[in-house]
């Protein structure tokens, strides 16, 4: 059974480092970073199997960020897990860093592939799924989309592909935080209603809350008991979670925070940080 308030703790901590990595005055992508933090929680450290000190291990399950504008969150969690030394995080976009603002695979270690071209990454983790398949490996594949992104016509290609391939080890999470860069999805186009629509496709799928740990565990539980069809998670969550003045807000999808803005934002979520210790204590 997973330890929930352990894994909220953890999801409060890389909210902070998630926050904290991005320098004031200059624009970073706060708001599908943080939505997307307890997601990325579970799936390192409830769910992937991986060695830190190995980052090459042929098993390891592997991960794509494909809505790459957000890797923040999981340069966060390779910190977190080991991959990576904390202090790095704060060489975030600087010039020669390891930690760039789209997923640099040849460069940090844990990254599994160089996304941030919308739409891409689906028919990325249906390439490594069908290798693991091919060369009879155990691990499972982790792909997680933005709401937003798929209303890019590849998502579909690899969403038929999977199914027609029933890639069983395949799993796909959309962060469904209702905003793109300046407004709703559905101001352009529609692809409501997603859960159907992907069952249209073969996929099985469940409609979790995407904040809601106890859920998202078992969801992740729930696709690894699938056999025969690839498995999808739309997840429930709100842009800029976590931080008042950024939750719902399209403006904070890339924005620039002020000084102020910033010891609010570290301050609202240590807070939160020491309400769950105390009540795990």
């Amino acid at each position: 059974m997973p330890d929930l308030r352990a894994l909220q703790l953890k999801a409060v901590e890389m909210r902070l480092h998630i926050t904290r990595m991005m320098e004031v005055g200059k624009p970073h992508h706060y708001g599908g970073s943080l939505s997307a933090a307890d997601l990325v929680t579970a799936l390192y450290f409830y769910k992937m199997h991986y060695d830190s000190a190995n980052p090459k291990w042929e098993d390891r399950d592997r991960f794509l960020m494909s809505k790459g504008h957000c890797v923040p969150a999981q340069y966060a969690a390779l910190a977190m897990a080991g991959f990576l030394n904390t202090a790095e995080l704060s060489t975030l976009k600087q010039l020669g860093t390891r930690l760039q603002g789209h997923p640099a695979m040849h460069i940090a270690p844990g990254i599994e592939g160089c996304t941030g071209s919308l739409g891409h990454g689906l028919s990325y983790a249906n390439g490594m799924a069908l290798a693991a398949r091919i060369t009879d490996r155990p691990y499972r594949v982790y792909c997680l989309l933005g709401d937003g992104e798929t209303q890019e016509g590849q998502v579909w290609e690899a969403a038929m592909t999977a199914s027609r391939r029933c890639l069983s080890n395949l799993l796909a999470i959309i962060d469904c935080n209702g905003l793109k860069a300046m407004d709703s999805p559905s101001c352009a186009k529609s692809v409501e209603p997603m859960a159907e629509r992907w069952r249209a496709f073969g996929w099985q799928v469940r409609e979790i809350d995407g904040h809601d740990m106890a859920a998202i565990c078992a969801g992740l539980d729930w696709a690894e008991g699938n056999s025969d069809r690839p498995s999808m998670l739309i997840a429930h969550t709100v842009k800029g979670k976590g931080v008042s003045f950024m939750e719902g807000q399209a403006a904070y999808h890339n924005a620039m925070l002020t000084p102020q803005q910033m010891a609010q934002a570290v301050g609202e979520l240590e807070a939160q940080r020491r309400a769950l210790e105390v009540n795990r204590g």
